[in-house]
């Protein structure tokens, strides 16, 4: 379970995240849904020891949880919303490489695991091709791949649809739903409304820096009426 609780993060005092509270347990999917600049990849950065917090806390699993040791721990990861791949390196490389730097794989163990999470994400045909050559479709599914190679309880995602076709997307919620049934704790940060009926979800909707509404994915498709914030940001009226 990841709880965040109190959260509060200003920019030359722009309050960027304002008293941002949730939990999250195994196996769930939180969904931050918002338009640009309202907070939601500043919430994933946060988690990711890319940006400092103000105030607030952070737990994982009842355990206090300090995000400067993420770099270590790698309880928590994340896939960019521009890939950050090594466009320099393979396909295989850009998983290899940080199980042998960070998790000191052998090289053979490095291979066999890139190898299975290829395999999976449909990519194993690619393996050797430099990353800077693969589709918008296969660049986010490398991502994830990457991601998880490291064993994180807590896997992040920031506009993972945003560069997609409606085909892709479907594709790719798939493989973010296949995460959260595999047991990690989920968080997407996202504007593609089009996500909310691909994924079952927590819906966080978020509007200068704090949390607005909130509902199960499934509530608000059998009576969106009931929850007029979420229900006006899909309609377009932002």
């Amino acid at each position: 379970m990841l709880t965040v609780e109190h959260i509060k993060k200003s920019f030359q005092k722009r309050h960027i995240l304002d008293d941002i509270t949730f939990t999250v347990n195994s196996g769930e999917i939180a969904l931050f849904l918002g338009s640009s600049g309202v907070g939601k990849s500043t919430l994933l950065r946060i988690l990711n020891n890319l940006e400092a917090i103000d105030s607030g806390n952070i737990s994982l699993n009842g355990t206090p949880l300090n995000v400067a040791t993420i770099n270590t721990t790698h309880s928590i990861g994340m896939v960019f919303q521009h890939f950050n791949l090594f466009d320099h390196l393979t396909v295989a490389q850009n998983i290899t490489l940080p199980l042998e730097r960070v998790l000191q794989y052998s090289h053979q163990k490095a291979q066999e695991k890139a190898d299975t999470l290829l395999q999976r994400y449909g990519l194993l045909d690619k393996k050797h091709h430099y990353a800077a050559h693969l589709s918008g479709g296969q660049k986010q599914r490398l991502a994830i791949a990457r991601a998880i190679a490291l064993e994180p309880q807590v896997i992040c995602l920031d506009e993972p649809t945003s560069a997609l076709d409606p085909v892709l997307t479907t594709s790719i919620a798939h493989n973010i739903q296949e995460l959260a049934h595999e047991g990690y704790i989920v968080l997407v940060a996202t504007h593609d409304t089009a996500l909310l009926e691909k994924l079952t979800c927590t819906i966080y909707l978020m509007k200068d820096g704090k949390i607005v509404e909130h509902v199960s994915s499934a509530q608000f498709n059998a009576n969106p009426s009931q929850f007029p914030h979420i229900k006006n940001f899909v309609a377009g009226n932002v």
